[in-house]
C-alpha cells in the first residue's frame, strides 16, 4: 500500500540527525584510547579485509606478504599473530577473509592514498590518512543506505512511523559500534547493499527492467565475496510478492515474460563474484578455496539470542521488537521473502562454530541485515502508534536507546567485555558508569555475599609493607602465606566466605596477569582468581582488587597463600593486602 503522506520533515530531520550523531561518535571513540595516538580501523579480523588493498596497489605483493611483518611490527595491526593469510602447500600465502569489503573500501582507500602524499605521512596504507579515510569513508556510505532505508520504508508507512523506525535502527542497536567505533569490520560496509537490494527488488517488481535484475544480481554476488553466509539475500528477490497464491501465479508468469532479466541477474551476480575466483586460483591454484569456516547446523547455538555472554535479545532488547513485528506483515507484498530470509539468516549465524564471534557487543553478524528487520519493526510501530499504548511506549524507546549508548560506552571501555560476559557480572554493572573491584571480580568469579547482619568477619591477615615483585613469563610470585591451621571445624557455622583485598601496582605485564586467592588443605587446593588488568586497572597506576570466595563447609585448613600469576613477565609493587573472614551463623 503506496503511503500518502505529502509531509516527510520528521523522518528527513532524523536521518539528518543521525548522520550527524555518528561522525561525532566516531570522533568522540577515536580520542577515547589516546595511547594509540590516532584511529587505527584496520586492525585484527578487519584487517583481513582491508589487506587486499595495500597488497594490490602498493607493494604489489599479493601471495609472499614480504611487507607484512614490518608493517605489523610498525603499527601492531593483526593481533600479535599474522592469522589473516595462511601460507599453502605452493608456498603462497592465502588470506583467510574475502575481498568483498576491499571492494566496497576501494574509493576511499585510494582518497587516503593520496591524501597520505599531500599531508607528507608515509604512504603505507595504514599510516593515519588511510585510517581517517575508511572510517570516515564508512560513516557516508552508511549516510547513504540510511536515506536509502528511509525511501523504502516510506512507501508502505507514513512518516512518523519512518522517522522512528530509523531512529531504532540505528541508536538503540549494535549498529553504531560497527558504524562508528570498529569501522572496518564487514558489517556497516554491508548494511547499504541490503537497502540497495531491497529497493532494486521493489523497482523490478512494480515495472522489470533489465537494469534493476542485474543490479540485484550484482548486489547480491558483492555481498556473498564480503560474508559467503550473505547468499541467503537471493531468498529476498526470489520470494518477493508470493504473500498467497494469486500473487504466486502472478509472480511466475512475471518470470516467464522476463527470462532475459533471470539471465541478467545470474550473469551479474557471476561477474561480482569472479574476481574472488580469479584471486584464489592465482594465489591458492585452485578457482574454488576452504577458507577454514566450520558450523554446527545440527546443534546451533542459541546462546547467540538468549546468552548471557553477548546475546541479540539480552544486550539489545530492541530487537525483540523486530521478531513481534513479523506477525504484523500480513498484508505486504513482502512478507514472506523478509520472513524467511529473516529465519534463514537468523540460523546460519547462530550454526557458526564460533558461536561468540570473537570480540563484539552483541550479535554484530546480525547488523548488516537490519534493513530487513526495518520492515517489521516498523510495522509494528505504525501499529502501536494507533492504540493507547503508544504513550508506554515512546518512554520504553527512548530507555533502550540510552541503554544501547551507555552499554556502547561501557563495551569501548572495556566494562561490558568483549568476550566473557556471564549473568552476574552484567546484572552488577547495569547501567553502573563506576564499578568496583567487587563488581568487576565477577567477571572471573561467580561468588558474591552481601555482608550484612547474619555475617560477622575477622581479619585473618594484613599486609602494608610494600613488597616489590618480578615475575618471569607463565610463572607465579608468592605475596603471602598465612600460617596455619587457619580454619577449624566447626559444626554451627554453616556458611564461611574469604574475602581478598590487594592494593597493587604494576608496572608492566597487566594483560596476561591474575590474583590468586589458594586455600590449602592436606589433600586439595581450593582456588580463586581475578584478572589484573580491568577498566579501572591501569599499567603504572596504583588499583584495587577485591574478591570473595566460598569455603567447603565442615573443613580445616591448614594455609592460605596469596600471589600473582602471569603469561608475561610481569612488573609490579603489592601496596596492601588483606585477608578477611565472614562468618554466617543460622539459629
Amino acid at each position: 500500500m503506496k503511503n500518502q503522506s505529502k509531509s516527510a520533515f520528521c523522518s528527513l530531520f532524523v536521518c539528518l540527525l543521525i548522520s550527524l550523531f555518528l561522525f561525532s561518535c566516531r570522533l568522540y571513540y577515536s580520542n577515547l584510547r589516546p595511547s594509540w595516538g590516532y584511529i587505527k580501523v584496520t586492525t585484527w579480523d578487519a584487517l583481513g579485509y582491508y589487506i587486499y588493498l595495500p597488497s594490490i596497489f602498493i607493494y604489489k605483493d599479493i601471495t609472499q606478504l614480504k611487507w607484512l611483518p614490518e608493517i605489523d611490527s610498525t603499527y601492531s595491526l593483526s593481533g600479535g599473530k599474522i592469522y589473516q593469510a595462511n601460507r599453502q602447500d605452493n608456498g603462497n600465502y592465502v588470506f583467510k577473509y574475502l575481498g568483498g569489503i576491499a571492494i566496497l573500501e576501494l574509493p576511499f582507500f585510494l582518497s587516503g592514498h593520496l591524501m597520505a602524499y599531500i599531508m607528507g605521512f608515509r604512504p603505507d596504507g595504514f599510516s593515519p590518512p588511510y585510517q581517517w579515510a575508511i572510517a570516515l569513508g564508512l560513516i557516508l556510505w552508511i549516510v547513504f543506505g540510511i536515506f536509502m532505508l528511509r525511501k523504502l520504508l516510506w512507501v508502505w508507512f507514513d512518516d512518523i512511523t519512518v522517522a522512528l523506525t530509523i531512529l531504532l535502527i540505528v541508536l538503540a542497536t549494535n549498529m553504531i559500534q560497527y558504524v562508528s567505533v570498529d569501522s572496518g569490520q564487514s558489517h556497516g560496509w554491508l548494511f547499504p547493499l541490503y537497502t540497495i537490494l531491497l529497493f532494486a527488488t521493489m523497482k523490478w517488481h512494480e515495472k522489470p527492467s533489465p537494469f534493476w535484475a542485474s543490479l540485484a544480481g550484482f548486489i547480491i554476488g558483492l555481498a556473498t565475496i564480503s560474508r559467503p553466509n550473505e547468499v541467503a539475500m537471493v531468498l529476498i528477490p526470489l520470494l518477493w510478492g508470493t504473500q498467497n497464491r494469486e500473487m504466486k501465479r502472478e509472480k511466475w508468469n512475471l518470470i516467464k515474460s522476463n527470462k532475459l532479466h533471470i539471465f541478467l541477474f545470474i550473469l551479474s551476480g557471476f561477474m561480482a563474484i569472479l574476481p574472488q575466483l580469479i584471486y584464489w586460483k592465482f594465489a591458492s591454484g585452485s578457482f574454488i578455496f576452504n577458507v577454514g569456516s566450520k558450523w554446527d547446523f545440527l546443534m546451533p547455538h542459541f546462546k547467540v539470542l538468549f546468552g548471557w555472554e553477548k546475546g541479540w535479545f539480552i544486550y539489545t532488547p530492541v530487537t525483540l521488537f523486530f521478531i513481534a513485528g513479523f506477525f504484523l506483515i500480513r498484508r505486504f507484498p513482502f512478507r514472506y521473502s523478509l520472513l524467511i530470509f529473516c529465519l534463514t539468516n537468523i540460523y546460519i549465524i547462530i550454526s557458526w562454530h564460533d558461536w561468540k564471534y570473537g570480540g563484539s557487543y552483541s550479535t554484530r553478524a546480525l547488523v548488516q541485515s537490519y534493513p530487513v528487520f526495518a520492515f517489521a519493526l516498523a510495522a509494528i510501530i505504525q501499529r502501536i502508534r494507533c492504540t493507547k499504548w503508544q504513550y508506554l511506549f515512546y518512554p520504553i524507546g527512548a530507555y533502550l536507546i540510552f541503554l544501547n549508548l551507555f552499554q556502547i560506552w561501557q563495551y569501548n571501555k572495556t566494562i561490558l567485555h568483549y568476550y566473557d560476559m556471564n549473568r552476574k557480572y552484567y546484572c552488577h554493572i547495569y547501567l553502573n558508569p563506576k564499578p568496583s573491584p567487587l563488581d568487576l571480580s565477577l567477571l572471573d568469579s561467580k561468588e558474591w555475599i552481601d555482608p550484612g547482619e547474619d555475617f560477622i568477619s575477622d581479619t585473618l591477615l594484613k599486609m602494608d609493607t610494600v613488597l616489590p615483585f618480578v615475575i618471569p613469563a607463565r610463572s607465579s610470585f608468592m605475596l603471602c602465606k598465612t600460617p596455619g591451621p587457619i580454619f577449624i571445624q566447626n559444626k554451627s557455622n554453616s556458611d564461611r566466605w574469604i574475602k581478598t583485598e590487594a592494593l597493587i601496582h604494576i608496572k608492566a605485564g597487566h594483560f596476561g596477569s591474575h590474583l590468586i586467592t589458594q586455600i590449602h588443605t592436606s589433600d586439595t587446593i581450593i582456588l580463586q582468581k581475578v584478572r589484573l588488568f580491568s577498566p579501572i586497572s591501569n599499567i603504572g597506576k596504583e588499583s584495587e582488587y577485591a574478591f570473595y570466595m566460598k569455603i567447603p563447609e565442615c573443613r580445616t585448613f591448614d594455609t592460605i597463600s596469596v600471589c600473582v600469576s602471569s603469561s608475561e613477565k610481569c612488573t609490579g609493587i603489592l601496596l596492601k593486602l588483606r585477608l578477611i573472614q565472614y562468618l554466617k551463623y543460622f539459629q
